[in-house]
């Protein structure tokens, strides 16, 4: 599909119909992403601060055939914020539309501009005694229109779901320019396709996101926090099922972590004051969030009892002040970091059904061990199946020297995936990074689907190309 660059032409235009100071030289920060595997390019850089200025820009560059890059907070892992191929493309961050627009305790509702931070609407919703509950490492910087653009997860997913299932209603600007007024708090409204989901996940291919009508929840009266050593990833989802039988829906995070998680912190991340003095090889960080009239810290007693008994469990800290909590939870929080200093061969946002993620840990750890000698750092949402399946390079060496093994490591590990009904893409999304096993993996007919409703939509194809689905399908 022909498309022309963001020229000085086309920033001229620009400049006829918005404000002078929309347009900003483009800075390199705006060109790069976390994981370094991609490097972008612009032609011209737009900071709106209005939907209507959001819907100027991507109608002129409708009409001119320019590609579209929208920029959240650039914390996205799979290269959807850059566009590495010519032309260049307009690139528009929300960052100037950052503001909390409504909160309406009654509703459980919350309205934000695309450009806010994650914590800041977090912290709104704390100030009227509500909790937002979307909960990544990158709150600090991520802004919730990428968050809602990639359908983000995190920690709480097991008990409040994805960026999806907290969204009531969208703003949104779409390919053609003309602004989609969705932002409805309606928690029922059946008036025919859901444009909200299609857009939600979509990465910015089908539109951008530049407001959201976000659910709250009541806080919990009571909050446990604790860390148990497990004795295989098996006794971890039987804890989790004793978990649950006590209370439900009350299990607000349960993460799995493996001893090379922790073995990183060590190394890379000294400062990261650790549970155990001897590293298990396995333990889970449980979380309870639960109403007035409940003791978090006595059920947890109790289910750590129990499952002593079973030999599930094989030691413990339960949290006894906030400032401990927050230490457990500083474990899990810098793994990522660890994790990024260390520098991976090949990362794997994956998730199988809860079943099978023992035979995925072990058959996955056989795969790569008959590729190499890789240290494994396998993380996770284990309550909802999502892991973090990470491979790096042997103690001493770099990442570099194992380029050439990537392709293998990846396709190993996404080949058992597929094998055991799982997804390539957990709750990070497909940008540019996952194109090829998207098409590898995905079901025929609805990839199909998606190139039709694209085609639809954007049909000059403007809107981030190159991302979810390539450039010669759209």
């Amino acid at each position: 599909m022909d498309l022309n660059p963001a020229d000085e032409k086309f920033a001229a235009r620009l400049l006829e119909r918005l404000p002078q100071d929309v347009l900003r030289p483009v800075d390199a920060r705006y060109l790069e992403e976390p994981r370094g595997r991609y490097s972008g390019q612009a032609g011209v850089l737009a900071l709106p601060r209005r939907v209507e200025e959001v819907a100027v820009l991507v109608g002129a560059a409708a009409e001119a055939r320019v590609p579209v890059v929208p920029y959240g907070g650039g914390t996205g892992l799979v290269g959807g914020q850059v566009m590495p191929s010519s032309p260049a493309p307009l690139v528009i961050s929300l960052e100037r539309m950052a503001a909390i627009r409504s909160v309406h305790p009654a509703e459980n509702v919350l309205v934000a501009e695309a450009g806010a931070v994650l914590a800041d609407v977090q912290a709104a919703a704390r100030e009227v005694n509500r909790l937002f509950p979307l909960s990544l490492a990158a709150e600090g910087s991520c802004r919730i229109g990428g968050n809602l653009s990639t359908n983000a997860g995190g920690v709480n997913v097991l008990r409040y779901g994805n960026a999806r299932d907290l969204c009531l209603g969208l703003e949104a600007v779409l390919p053609n320019g003309e602004i989609w007024h969705g932002l409805t708090r309606l928690r029922k409204d059946n008036t025919g396709y859901d444009l909200r989901n299609l857009l939600i996940g979509a990465e910015g291919t089908l539109g951008i996101i530049t407001a959201a009508a976000l659910k709250l929840y009541p806080v919990p009266a009571r909050i446990g926090t604790a860390v148990f050593v497990v004795p295989s990833p098996e006794a971890a989802l039987d804890l989790l099922a004793l978990t649950r039988d006590r209370v439900g829906e009350g299990v607000s995070a349960f993460e799995l972590i493996h001893r090379q998680g922790l073995e990183f912190l060590a190394e890379v991340l000294p400062t990261v004051r650790q549970p155990f003095a001897e590293r298990p090889e396995w333990c889970v960080l449980a979380e309870l969030g639960l109403p007035a009239g409940l003791d978090p810290m006595a059920v947890l007693e109790s289910v750590f009892e129990d499952a002593a008994a079973k030999d599930l469990v094989r030691d413990g800290v339960i949290a006894q002040s906030q400032a401990q909590r927050q230490e457990l939870w500083s474990v899990r929080e810098h793994i990522p970091e660890a994790n990024r200093l260390i520098g991976s061969i090949s990362s794997h946002d994956i998730s199988v059904p809860i079943t099978a993620i023992p035979e995925f840990i072990r058959r996955g750890a056989e795969a790569v061990a008959a590729i190499g000698p890789f240290r494994i750092n396998c993380f996770g949402h284990v309550g909802d199946g999502n892991l973090h399946f990470n491979v790096f390079p042997e103690k001493g060496g770099s990442r570099d020297r194992h380029e050439n093994r990537r392709d293998a490591v990846k396709r190993a590990v996404h080949d058992l995936v597929h094998e055991l009904g799982g997804s390539v893409s957990a709750e990070h999304g497909i940008g540019r990074m996952k194109v090829e096993d998207l098409e590898r993996y995905g079901d025929p007919a609805r990839l199909a689907a998606m190139r039709a409703i694209k085609a639809a939509l954007d049909p000059a194809g403007i809107m981030n190309p190159g991302a979810v689905l390539r450039v010669s399908d759209t």
